[in-house]
């Protein structure tokens, strides 16, 4: 078994002396693991960095064994990731999320977002709205998407206001009206490409309508406690927004 793809490193593991087995997002194979002999090198280690970009060679007798990469690097964006905290934390969350997804099955979308995310890292505002977005994109992928298109109540597509934490749908500023301290708060940007209402505010309310759903639906169901990479992110990126 063989095949040629470009993949963004997550994480690494030691194995035996030398080596080390390789996790990597790939765009046609998915989240996919594989040994890389002398990984541990001095020469290796720099491209083995979460956030690079590889050329992959992936060989296996069977299909279902771990096999082994020939790496060649892409893009050694680790070096600028590593200079700033919202960064780290940031491909650290992105690697947590994407470990959610079954091994080897293909997201293409979420391997492009999961790049362009990892470009914007180190600006804080951008990082931080990026994420929440790509956090909306995994829910979705994973058969979990919320529906802000339109009010679940009036099926109006302005003024979307709210989202129903039981059902995920949401829901006009003036239906939800007397909700209101029931549900969870809808940031612009969440609903719109445009930065206008992007603010400190905004993007708590992002992060917590994501987190909500992602604990209730993909991390609870599992046995797991959010990353604390997430937490991290969250609080590098108000600390570079300026908040308190």
């Amino acid at each position: 078994m063989e095949w040629r793809d470009q993949g963004i490193v997550l994480g690494t593991r030691k194995y035996g002396e030398t080596s080390v087995v390789l996790e990597v997002m790939t765009e046609a194979h998915g989240r996919h693991m594989g040994l890389v002999r002398g990984g541990r090198s001095r020469r290796m280690q720099p491209a083995l960095q979460p956030g690079n970009l590889l050329d992959l060679a992936w060989r296996a007798r069977l299909d279902e064994h771990l096999g082994t990469f020939q790496v060649e690097p892409l893009q050694l964006n680790a070096a600028r990731l590593i200079d700033s905290p919202v960064a780290i934390y940031g491909i650290q969350t992105l690697a947590a999320h994407l470990r959610l997804l079954p091994e080897r099955d293909p997201h293409p979308g979420l391997f492009r977002a999961l790049g362009f995310v990892a470009e914007h890292l180190g600006e804080p505002m951008a990082g931080a709205v990026l994420m929440a977005r790509f956090e909306l994109a995994v829910l979705e992928e994973l058969g979990f998407g919320l529906d802000l298109s339109q009010c679940a109540l009036t099926g109006e597509r302005a003024n979307l206001a709210y989202v129903s934490p039981k059902t995920g749908r949401a829901v006009t500023r003036e239906a939800g009206a007397p909700w209101a301290d029931k549900l969870l708060p809808l940031p612009a940007i969440l609903t719109s490409t445009a930065e206008t209402a992007c603010d400190v505010q905004a993007i708590g309310e992002a992060m917590a309508l994501t987190g909500h759903f992602l604990f209730r639906h993909l991390y609870e169901p599992r046995g797991l406690p959010m990353p604390e990479a997430r937490a991290g992110f969250i609080a590098a990126a108000m600390r570079g927004m300026g908040a308190a």
